[in-house]
């Protein structure tokens, strides 16, 4: 679609999607049960049942998770279990190896962890060369009296731990990276004097594997993706726990973190409650700390469906005085309470490639893809 049909398309149907959402955009009370004290509220053991969520990119993993929960493992074991398979997979550019990286081609990582039953939490940010910075958090939290490190210090103490540093640019980023230098840099395309001049992707897509890639590296050099996962899990004890990981914001400032290790914003956990988590546009969650907004409004009485609508109410009420400007990013809230309730929102229901929203769950049967439930049900997300 060109940039006119686009620009063309977003305001005619912004208009009446804000039109249409008006009410709940500008001050509308929930749809949620009247309000109460979540924590008050009286439970007996048969009350909780094991339940998984997190972000799509997550949902081949689940049965990792509810296998720990099954046995009685830890929660936030189950959520790492899910989310270190993910950072793990060179293939899924948002997380952990094959990140696509900041500006400067360097793969930069964000994690958090929270432990619901012991009310404990760490976080990284900005770390380099270990690929998985959700462990990382992990012995932040376990083996430090800090919450987060951050940078070359939390590179040293990754390896004062015992991670093994790697180079976590896979090719296909490093060549994701050279053709977006390309696309805003005369500098990074071939002369006037070449036969390849403006053609800088053919010449690095040079054997059939790479081509492969073409459709791929087009989509994230147009539309530079967010990415991360999240994780949240249950148990039948009604413990909570989460995590959160990201590669952050593709060709981003070096030293750039978004919400995904900012406790209370990219994750926030409270026993009593539930959790939330996010992924998308870290800078709008971190201005309405939507993940600690989402348990808060669950323990009012809200559902969680309803938290992360509210959240993204506060997102777009942001916007109020130029709404056109919120069909540029995109954002999801995700959030389960400890009776394993759950639910997830999204500011559009579709993404700029028309396919559904969706998040994964697992609730002790099978995993599977649910669609979120959007405050806009029109495409978006055309950063």
């Amino acid at each position: 679609m060109t940039d006119w049909t686009r620009r063309k398309f977003f305001f005619s149907t912004l208009g009446a999607a804000l039109a249409a959402s008006t009410q709940r955009l500008f001050g509308a009370t929930s749809s949620a049960s009247a309000p109460g004290v979540f924590a008050a509220r009286p439970a007996a053991a048969s009350d909780f049942r094991p339940i998984i969520i997190s972000s799509a990119n997550g949902v081949t993993h689940l049965d990792d998770g509810m296998a720990i929960l099954k046995s009685g493992g830890d929660t936030l074991d189950a959520a790492l279990a899910v989310v270190t398979k993910v950072e793990d997979d060179p293939n899924d550019d948002s997380v952990g190896y094959g990140g696509l990286p900041n500006e400067d081609g360097v793969v930069e990582l964000d994690a958090s962890v929270m432990h619901g039953p012991t009310h404990r939490a760490g976080a990284v940010a900005s770390v380099q060369k270990i690929k998985n910075p959700s462990l990382v958090a992990k012995a932040v939290m376990e083996k430090t009296n800090h919450v987060f490190i951050v940078g070359s210090g939390a590179l040293q103490f990754a390896e004062d731990e015992g991670f093994i540093p790697m180079n976590l640019l896979t090719e296909r980023s490093r060549i994701a990276w050279l053709a977006w230098k390309a696309q805003s840099s005369e500098n990074w395309r071939p002369g006037l004097d070449s036969p390849q001049w403006k053609a800088q992707l053919a010449t690095l897509l040079d054997t059939p594997e790479k081509m492969a890639w073409r459709e791929h590296i087009e989509q994230v050099v147009a539309h530079p993706i967010t990415g991360t996962i999240n994780c949240l899990a249950v148990n039948s004890k009604g413990e909570v726990s989460g995590t959160t990981t990201t590669s952050g914001l593709s060709w981003k400032i070096a030293g750039r973190v978004g919400d995904s290790p900012v406790i209370g914003a990219g994750l926030f956990v409270d026993n009593e409650v539930g959790g939330a988590g996010s992924t998308g546009r870290g800078e709008e969650n971190i201005k309405i700390s939507g993940g600690h907004t989402i348990v808060e409004m669950m323990r009012r009485g809200s559902s969680p469906t309803d938290a992360c609508l509210e959240a993204l109410h506060r997102v777009a009420r942001n916007y109020q005085a130029f709404p056109e400007r919120l069909k540029q990013f995109h954002i999801q809230f995700y959030a389960l309470n400890k009776h394993g309730e759950y639910g997830a929102g999204s500011l559009w229901g579709k993404h700029p490639n028309g396919a559904r929203v969706q998040y994964a769950v697992h609730d002790g049967t099978k995993a599977q893809l649910l669609p979120t439930t959007p405050l806009f049900d029109e495409v978006g997300g055309d950063y």
